[in-house]
């Protein structure tokens, strides 16, 4: 990877094994999932993570790409 100057999130994230794919984003987008599953509110959400609108905040929202341990146990190889 170049060097673009400043700390970058990819760096620590491939040395601890979390791959290419990690980046400040990956961060924002957990934090935001957690505090939502945890049963907290979209337009909080949107107040601490400074967006504008909470369409924004709604893209960083990650719950509906999880599966269920039951949906997993349904898979039959």
């Amino acid at each position: 990877m170049p060097d673009r100057g400043g700390w970058h999130p990819e760096v620590p994230g491939r040395a601890a094994g979390l791959g290419e794919r990690f980046s400040c984003h990956t961060l924002r987008a957990t934090g935001i999932t957690a505090y939502l599953k945890n049963g907290g509110q979209l337009e909080h959400a949107q107040f601490m993570a400074a967006h504008a609108s909470p369409r924004t905040t709604k893209l960083y929202d990650r719950r509906a790409q999880e599966a269920s341990l039951d949906e997993v146990e349904r898979i039959i190889l």
